[in-house]
């Protein structure tokens, strides 16, 4: 194995971790995602140069591959994701008060706009800087914060209203999202 594959090897766990956050509805197409990811990096190691950041060079090239995946999906059919085709993956968790909170806050994320959720999981779950965002995503510093102050935002009115759910409706429509899946 040779030392960029080694470098490589190392991210894998940040790549799967991002592109599971991006697709909770499907871990087979995250997986994918990952597994372009680390295709395209090997085909493209000539582009990067040692010494510069390996990790944002393979954010960069997993967000090309997600934003190229979801045209690709909506042209050919016609529409993306419902909130309602992903299933509820703490569903079994027991229900104690912070699982709730978990549950509530991963139905909320999906139903973030794709855009405002990618900011949000590159900055709260992979610790990424702002700087780092925009140059990623390839947008100016201030649609970073626009994008994360709108998502948290959003987030906080989801959350709101999912906490004033009644127990008993939460329990139907956890069993419509089971069905469903």
């Amino acid at each position: 194995m040779d030392d960029f594959s080694k470098l490589l090897e190392q991210h894998i766990p940040r790549l799967r971790r991002y592109a599971f956050a991006l697709h909770r509805s499907d871990r087979s197409r995250a997986d994918d995602l990952v597994q372009d990811t680390l295709v395209r990096a090997i085909a493209k190691q000539h582009l990067w140069k040692p010494g510069t950041n390996l990790v944002g060079w393979l954010f960069t090239l997993m967000h090309n591959q997600n934003v190229n995946d979801v045209r690709r999906l909506v042209a050919r059919e016609g529409f993306g994701h419902a909130v309602g085709d992903f299933p509820d993956t703490l569903a079994s968790v027991s229900d104690t008060s912070s699982s709730l909170q978990l549950r509530d806050l991963e139905r909320a994320m999906v139903r973030l706009p794709l855009d405002q959720r990618e900011i949000i999981l590159l900055v709260a779950l992979e610790g990424m800087s702002y700087e780092a965002v925009a140059k990623l995503v390839g947008i100016p510093i201030g649609t970073v914060r626009s994008r994360l102050s709108r998502g948290r935002m959003m987030l906080r009115q989801l959350m709101d209203t999912g906490e004033r759910t009644a127990p008993a409706k939460r329990a139907r429509e956890d069993r419509a999202v089971r069905l469903a899946a």
